[in-house]
């Protein structure tokens, strides 16, 4: 029965860290931690020997060359290897081009063993499990995601306007039917916006009753809901150039009768509030002048409280 004490050793790509306390055929079976960071167990005289020499990250072909497996022109999930690079540490690193046309360097055992599959972009590149690809709103066409927003919940793309312009946007906001071009539709419609539209107290009269309508990019099924990861749903309203998160709520009706409800005391209310000083403005004009409307709102935890001279 052997009994040498390997424990601290190096062999090959492997480095000896404890006695498994197994044996096999009345060798010691010793805990190895390889360079490319998995653990396997392997006998003393197989060590001793040479025969493992790692944990079988390490093809026969390159461990016969004692040389890196040429990895060039290979592809890994969403990565085609360009070039060898400078190394990471001990480790053969590779520039490799994503799928998505960024650049991304990664090691060979990552490569080969599954770990590194894109730059980053399929991390990224989702919001409610949807790839917006080629996907157009209004004027936009999203190309691909460039990185993720600050945050952490939505994808930031790559869009390309009609107008031939290119600019990055959110998921969220493409998604929930905020962003519609470069900023040229907004510059187009400028000259227009005070002779068709109504502004008070940063609010427009008839985006109230936009916002009432559901878009078809909104992909959980109703205005102002989220889905989560863990399946439950978050709840926003935007009011006056601000956004409200009235909550997280574990059922679809639950969250659809939480957004109505905000409609209701903000959006119907701020219409309701007009409406009464326009008819007192009609009628005594002086009062409007003294008077100008005012509809004030806080949100204090997940109530809100409105202030208004109507």
């Amino acid at each position: 029965m052997n009994r040498k004490n390997l424990l601290g050793q190096r062999f090959g790509h492997l480095t000896v860290t404890e006695d498994s306390g197994e044996r096999k055929n009345g060798y010691v079976l010793w805990k190895c931690r390889c360079d490319c960071g998995n653990e396997i167990l392997a006998a003393t005289n197989r060590l001793v020997a040479g025969v493992t020499a790692d944990c079988g990250c390490i093809t026969p072909k390159s461990r016969k060359s004692r040389t890196a497996e040429d990895l060039t022109g290979k592809q890994f999930g969403e990565l085609t290897v360009l070039k060898r690079i400078e190394n990471k540490g001990t480790r053969t690193q590779w520039l490799c081009r994503c799928s998505c046309g960024k650049l991304h360097p990664a090691t060979a055992i990552d490569l080969k063993q599954g770990k590194v599959k894109s730059c980053g972009c399929k991390k990224y590149g989702y919001f409610g499990g949807i790839d917006l690809s080629g996907r157009r709103f209004d004027r936009l066409v999203a190309l691909y995601p460039v990185k993720e927003d600050h945050k952490g919940c939505s994808a930031v793309w790559r869009c390309r306007c009609d107008c031939g312009n290119e600019i990055n946007a959110a998921s969220y906001g493409l998604l929930n039917g905020d962003i519609h071009s470069c900023g040229c539709l907004t510059k187009e419609n400028g000259a227009l916006l005070h002779t068709h539209l109504h502004h008070l107290e940063n609010t427009c009269i008839e985006g109230l009753v936009r916002a009432q309508k559901n878009f078809k990019n909104n992909t959980a099924g109703f205005r102002g809901l989220w889905r989560t990861k863990s399946g439950s749903y978050r709840v926003t309203i935007n009011f006056q150039k601000k956004l409200y998160r009235i909550g997280t709520f574990k059922t679809f009706d639950e969250a659809v009768e939480a957004r109505l409800k905000a409609e209701e005391y903000l959006h119907a209310g701020f219409v309701s509030a007009y409406n009464r000083w326009q008819d007192r403005a009609t009628a005594d004009p002086q009062w409007a002048e003294q008077n100008p409307f005012y509809y004030s709102v806080e949100q204090i935890d997940s109530e809100f409280s409105v202030k208004t001279n109507a």
